[in-house]
């Protein structure tokens, strides 16, 4: 008699990267993103983007991964071709800051970044059923600002614990994005979204739109400016 196989548990992905500086002066950027990329296993897109890896390997460009503001134009628009393809499996949210509405008090990066990623991750479970997902599996790029890299990390754990849904089961990781490649195309989805709010640039933010769920100016109706 064959045995009935256990299906695998449905477990939730959540890959977030960021984009600008913590620079909060005329000297920074404008606007600082979150941006997420929500799927589920399988990925899909891993095999041809790993072939994809090793192509450029054997024609004498070794590259360790991709990460779309270093990558040439040729790269780029290979990697938006398998992102466009695989889009119908991504839940693309960002989270828009404009940093000179930031109030002071907010400006510290372990106060900052830890409250973002808790905004942007709680807004966008709060369309997932409670139990829906045996597990949230959240993972960011590595933290920026190596200096406070574990002061960001703890703060970052005790936000989200306040922050995100009770009961949620997850757990978040640091990685490097050369790690995952979901980790890459949230970069460059990101990229994307960043570029049309910075420098009013919409060329590669068209492609990813039709997946973009919600992008969240959250000092929208502020009035008042810092600097």
């Amino acid at each position: 008699m064959q045995k009935t196989k256990t299906p695998r548990p449905r477990n939730l992905y959540m890959f977030v990267d960021e984009g600008g500086n913590f620079d909060f002066s005329e000297k920074g950027t404008a606007f600082f993103t979150l941006t997420c990329v929500t799927t589920e296993r399988p990925f899909g897109m891993y095999q041809e983007i790993d072939n994809y890896k090793y192509d450029l390997i054997e024609h004498d460009f070794p590259l360790e991964s991709f990460h779309c503001a270093e990558d040439n134009r040729h790269i780029r628009s290979k990697m938006f071709g398998f992102i466009k393809k695989y889009l119908a499996k991504l839940r693309i949210d960002s989270l828009i800051v404009e940093k000179r509405k930031t109030s002071p008090s907010l400006q510290k990066p372990t106060e900052f970044y830890p409250s973002m990623l808790g905004y942007l991750l709680a807004y966008v479970l709060k369309d997932y059923r409670s139990g829906q997902f045996s597990k949230i599996v959240i993972i960011t790029d590595s933290i920026p600002e190596a200096s406070k890299r574990k002061a960001m990390e703890k703060a970052t754990k005790t936000m989200l614990a306040t922050m995100l849904p009770k009961g949620t089961n997850y757990i978040i990781l640091h990685h490097a994005a050369k790690s995952h490649y979901c980790l890459q195309i949230v970069d460059y989805c990101n990229w994307s979204i960043f570029r049309k709010w910075e420098r009013s640039d919409n060329e590669h933010y068209s492609l990813i739109k039709s997946a973009i769920r919600s992008e969240v100016d959250i000092f929208l109706t502020g009035k008042r400016r810092y600097y």
